[in-house]
């Protein structure tokens, strides 16, 4: 089937959005698993009494109870924001993705009739 360059150019547009999309949910996803790794180290902060340690380029460091619990929920935070960013991006690469989906069936199903 050949399209006229119009088409040629929503298809185009449409697998770069398709693409984008694809890589926001890769990074989302990755902010998602680094979210519960964070979530279980503060539980597991929360219920122990003993000595804690950080790992810092390598090495084990000793380290303050409530000042790692601080970082890890600093982290939280920004790791939060970062997965709102995606989700908002990853909707507006939906939409437009929807859009062009939307003008090339309409008109594929011009040239049908």
């Amino acid at each position: 089937m050949e399209f006229s360059k119009d088409n040629s150019k929503i298809i185009e547009e449409l697998q770069l959005a398709e693409h984008n999309l694809q890589g926001i949910i890769g990074q989302k996803q990755m902010f998602q698993v680094e979210m519960q790794e964070v979530e279980n180290a503060l539980k597991e902060l929360g219920e122990t009494k003993d000595e804690v340690y950080k790992i810092l380029s390598g090495i084990m460091i000793k380290t303050d109870k409530q000042e790692l619990i601080k970082e890890l929920e600093e982290r939280k935070k920004i790791i939060d924001l970062r997965i709102g960013t995606m989700e908002k991006q990853e909707d507006i690469f939906k939409e437009k993705s929807e859009k062009l989906k939307e003008k090339l069936s309409g008109t594929l199903g011009r040239r049908a009739e």
